[in-house]
């Protein structure tokens, strides 16, 4: 009996390695493929996040979404020491946390490094359309300078090509009050491209304020700083003929109408030339020629 006994105690002592406890991991379990539940509080935000601008009150309408139907399209996280990093789905993370749910649903992902997580966040933003065209140029610019990625690179990576990216960086050289009427949406990448045509920091002004004032169209506002540039380069190289006055007469008219206008004097009078660029822009000028009569 007492063999019997002991043996019992010996086996219940030597258990094979495979049986023993195990230290526990810092790094969070491998999920199987798909859509797993992580607990909100294990993820942490993107510090590359290509979004920059977060509405309170669209999180708000989001959140009640939320709580109301649930989460229909799941985050996109990588793992990494001390849990998850969202990859792209910040807005949905911050309506969850709003709401106090405790878990969401999320794809994990293996990603190589920070550089190929931002392109991950901003092709999956530019694929939803969630980016206005400002946070596009700075997460351009920071897969440029601080990932060193050339445009072309940057090009392959988003699908889009090289000028596209270029185009887009520029943005990044209009004066702050612009770059953040462009960020708010007050006018396009379109009316931004043709103000940076005007050079100067005072002269990108004037255009925009113009822009914004008289609801130019983009081809309006390529022809105000069309003309405003051919009238500087008339009083730099001191070649006109025009007198000083009909100058400044044609640079308000440029002003009031937003487009290229001309006056041409003559021995019995004279006549003025207004150009226009679409039938959009035709009844625009007609709008304003009916409003001041």
């Amino acid at each position: 009996m007492s063999v019997n006994r002991l043996g019992k105690g010996l086996e219940a002592l030597i258990r094979p390695v495979t049986e023993q406890k195990k230290k526990p991991s810092k790094k969070p379990a491998i999920p199987e493929s798909g859509v797993t539940e992580i607990p909100l509080k294990e993820i942490r935000s993107n510090p590359n996040q290509p979004r920059r601008n977060f509405d309170e009150s669209s999180l708000e309408e989001l959140a009640a979404s939320i709580k109301e139907k649930g989460i229909l399209t799941p985050v996109t996280v990588r793992m990494v020491e001390d849990g998850y990093e969202l990859v792209a789905g910040e807005r949905r993370w911050r309506a969850s946390n709003k709401c106090r749910r405790k878990t969401i649903p999320a794809y994990v992902i293996a990603v190589k490094d920070d550089a190929e997580m931002m392109e991950m966040a901003l092709i999956e933003n530019i694929q939803r359309e969630d980016l206005n065209p400002l946070e596009e140029s700075e997460a351009f610019a920071i897969l440029n300078s601080k990932f060193e990625m050339s445009h072309e690179a940057i090009a392959k990576a988003v699908g889009k090509k090289r000028v596209t990216i270029s185009n887009s960086l520029r943005l990044l050289k209009l004066p702050p009050e612009i770059r953040k009427s462009l960020r708010l949406g007050h006018i396009s990448a379109g009316h931004a491209r043709a103000i940076l045509q005007a050079k100067t920091g005072p002269a990108m002004n004037r255009i925009w304020n113009a822009i914004i004032n008289r609801e130019l169209s983009v081809r309006a506002a390529e022809a105000l700083v069309k003309a405003s540039t051919e009238l500087q380069k008339k009083k730099n190289n001191n070649i006109s003929k025009t007198s000083p006055q009909v100058q400044e007469l044609e640079n308000r008219l440029i002003e009031v109408f937003g487009t290229k206008v001309k006056l041409k004097p003559s021995k019995k009078g004279g006549a003025i030339e207004i150009s226009y660029f679409s039938d959009d822009d035709l009844e625009r000028i007609l709008d304003l020629i009916n409003s001041i009569s």
